[in-house]
């Protein structure tokens, strides 16, 4: 899925309720993350639910990260398909240039989300650029 596509579903529903569902329907749809993969490496921390991303980096000039993501949440493993919609299949570069907030912010999502909700999914986006960063540093994208 691209983000357009979910700015487009998002405001097809017309209240929160149905956002929510489809939040759940959207983990639902997530690729399986492999057992040994549900670690404390993968766990990201600052996340009232559990919630592991897993970081994958495939060869190339320039190499895209790829995620997988689950948690032990319905709305939270929603929130990690958010996620992973914005970064997923990115060069390090390109993640390094994506405003998470402003996509938050069009699915008014911080508007209808707890707290602990709005951290860990901050959490998660920590995470996400810090694998970034690491793939940047090490030199391995032109």
């Amino acid at each position: 899925m691209q983000i357009q596509q979910l700015y487009d579903d998002f405001a097809l529903l017309d209240d929160w309720e149905d956002k929510y569902r489809y939040l759940i329907e959207l983990g639902r749809g997530l690729e399986p993350l492999p057992d040994a993969e549900r670690n404390a490496d993968n766990k990201v921390s600052g996340c009232t639910s559990q919630v592991w991303l897993w970081t994958r980096v495939e060869d190339g000039t320039a190499p895209r990260l790829r995620f997988v993501g689950d948690s032990d949440a319905h709305i939270v493993k929603g929130l990690v398909a958010v996620v992973l919609t914005l970064f997923d299949g990115k060069t390090a570069t390109e993640i390094a240039g994506i405003d998470p907030e402003a996509a938050f912010r069009r699915l008014d999502l911080a508007a209808h989300l707890s707290q602990q909700r709005s951290n860990g999914l901050r959490s998660m986006v920590a995470r996400i650029k810090a694998d970034a960063r690491k793939v940047l540093a090490a030199g391995t994208e032109a």
